[in-house]
């Protein structure tokens, strides 16, 4: 099947960006969602594509060579991605990545012998059988789980979680650079925990060593690294903050606080000093509408860190969102450090690890973004 689309898509396709949105198609066939077709541009073929009628990305690119799409040619795919992650050192990280392995809408994290994975487009979901078949055949795991994500719904699909094979762990030790942290695989955030951020967390928990204060703390990765004399750890979940308590006894965390409550709330109160505070809160933009909200909820929580950070401390600051970049960082920092009367030095830039690519075709695929400041007075 043809899908024809305008000029503006031809030069992005060009440029190896893999998708096309509703506006950007010229005929729209009679097809169902997630059928496999041809783009063409005045009868030229670009690419083969996922396609969803139902989807404001209509087309997601699969390949930009006119090739048979068979089990095979996923396979090649899938055994390329797993070749890419070889040298990890941890028992954790994510085997595939979406578009960033070129293969839209497929998400797989390893968890020793547990896969966790998601089908975010029409097109991967309908070839679930195969995808899994793949992943039984090449990694012989004890289990694969798939667990829903909320994108579902915008291609038309409903949000499952369910055993695809075998059976995978409730809970699993990850263990990274000689750190542990305990995570439910078939519950919390993502497919069970923040693999993207390994490389982070071991650089952040080089710098302050005193007082650290680990906002939005998650299952405390962040705080636990620090190994600070003292550490506190903000978080509004009651799992996350039972899984915090866990990964402290696993660390041998002693002198630790953990704080139940809205990180917002939180800092109107807090009157205590720190050396590190780390602000890495769930995507406040998750689309440009959004954007400005997040712009005042991170200028909130920058300026009321600043003033709990003492002179020559270090604050952290992640941005999960693509809609707000390390420029918007780094501009939030200064106009919120001219309020608190304070010098901020840039240390470190910081993005997602490696086991998480960032294509240069795919801008989104940059989708992680942190700086390390030092404050000065």
């Amino acid at each position: 099947m043809r899908v024809e689309i305008n000029k503006e898509s031809y030069k992005k396709l060009q440029r190896r960006f893999p998708w096309v949105y509703k506006n950007e198609i010229v005929n729209f066939p009679e097809c169902n969602a997630g059928d496999i077709v041809d783009l063409v541009y005045r009868d030229e073929y670009v690419a083969t594509a996922f396609f969803n009628p139902l989807s404001k990305i209509s087309a997601r690119v699969i390949n930009f060579e006119k090739t048979k799409i068979t089990k095979d040619f996923f396979k090649k795919r899938i055994e390329k991605a797993i070749k890419k992650r070889e040298n990890i050192l941890s028992n954790s990280y994510r085997l595939i990545h979406s578009e960033a392995d070129l293969l839209p809408g497929l998400i797989v994290d390893k968890y020793g012998d547990n896969l966790v994975m998601s089908f975010t487009t029409a097109g991967m979901d309908n070839l679930k059988g195969i995808i899994v078949e793949i992943l039984i055949e090449l990694l012989k795991p004890k289990g694969i789980y798939e667990k829903g994500d909320k994108v579902r719904i915008k291609e038309g699909l409903e949000v499952v979680n369910q055993t695809l094979y075998g059976n995978v762990d409730d809970e699993f030790i990850i263990e990274e650079n000689n750190k542990k942290f305990l995570t439910y695989l078939k519950e919390g955030q993502k497919t069970g925990f923040f693999l993207d951020q390994r490389k982070n967390r071991k650089i952040i928990g080089e710098y302050g060593d005193k007082k650290t204060l680990d906002l939005f703390a998650n299952a405390g990765g962040f705080g636990i690294y620090a190994n600070a004399k003292y550490t506190k750890f903000v978080e509004i979940s009651a799992l996350a903050c039972s899984q915090i308590e866990k990964n402290c006894e696993l660390n041998n965390l002693k002198n630790y606080e953990i704080v139940r409550m809205d990180v917002f709330k939180f800092l109107e109160k807090e009157k205590e000093i720190y050396d590190l505070i780390i602000i890495d809160p769930p995507a406040f933009a998750k689309n440009k509408k959004a954007r400005n909200g997040a712009i005042k909820g991170w200028k909130y929580l920058i300026v009321n860190s600043l003033k709990l950070l003492e002179d020559g401390g270090y604050l952290a600051l992640f941005s999960c969102s693509h809609s707000i970049t390390s420029k918007d960082l780094l501009d939030l920092a200064l106009s919120s450090s001219i309020i608190d009367n304070s010098n901020l030095e840039v240390i470190e830039f910081l993005k997602q690890d490696i086991d998480h690519p960032y294509v240069l075709s795919v801008p989104n695929s940059l989708y992680l973004t942190g700086i390390l400041l030092r404050k000065w007075k």
